[in-house]
Order: structure tokens, then C-alpha cells, then sequence
């Protein structure tokens, strides 16, 4: 058979973390290949039977959640404070643009609407 040997409850000695973590994960990982029983874990670890079930569900719930898919990819970047400073000069820069169009609008639809008071008419 090739390939790799598998690796059992000693990958918790290779992780970083504290001893005292790594020993517990080891002995979780034990009891779950069968190498040791709750009662063996529990006087290893010297606590009760409840307290290595909370620890044993609270790291099954963490390796879980971790394992969760992420999205691919790079994350985006962030937008700098430079750039949201540009993006709202430009935005009032626009709304000023927006209201001159809007005056100019009113304006010649004045002028098209009044007569043409103190214009020479054109007759003579």
C-alpha cells in the first residue's frame, strides 16, 4: 500500500497550544480510536465523566466550525480613507453639477415661455 501513514492522536503533540491543551486533545483523540476508554480519560485527566463529555462535545463543536467552507478566493480589500474621501468629494461635486443642470433647465424654459420684451422684432 503507498502513501502516508496515517497520523493518529500524537498529531495533537504537533499543533500549537498549550500543554495542558494539547494533552487533553490527545486523550480525546484516544478515546475516539478506542485506545482508551471515558474512565481511563477521566482519571488521566482527573476530572469527572461530565466535565470530559463537556470538553470532548466543545472540542468536536470547534473542529466542526472550523471546518465550515469558506468563501474562495482572495477577501476584498478594504476600502482605504483616501479613496472614501474621493468617492464623496466626487459625489457633491456631482450634486452640484445636477443642480446647475437643473437651474439651466429652468432657466431656458423661462425664456422660452416669456416674451421677448425690449428685443428688436425685426420690423422697421
Amino acid at each position: 500500500m503507498r502513501g502516508r501513514l496515517p497520523v493518529g492522536p500524537e498529531l495533537a503533540e504537533r499543533v500549537a497550544g498549550s500543554d495542558e491543551a494539547r494533552r487533553r486533545a490527545r486523550v480525546i483523540l484516544q478515546t475516539m480510536t478506542g485506545e482508551l476508554r471515558v474512565q481511563e480519560a477521566c482519571a488521566l485527566l482527573d476530572i469527572s465523566e461530565q466535565r470530559f463529555e463537556a470538553i470532548r462535545a466543545e472540542a468536536i463543536t470547534g473542529a466542526v466550525a472550523s471546518l465550515e467552507p469558506k468563501p474562495v478566493g482572495r477577501p476584498p480589500r478594504p476600502v482605504e480613507s483616501a479613496d472614501a474621501t474621493e468617492v464623496a468629494r466626487l459625489r457633491e461635486h456631482i450634486a452640484e453639477l445636477e443642480a446647475e443642470l437643473h437651474a439651466a433647465a429652468v432657466r431656458l424654459e423661462l425664456a422660452q415661455a416669456l416674451p421677448r420684451v425690449g428685443r428688436d422684432t425685426g420690423k422697421t
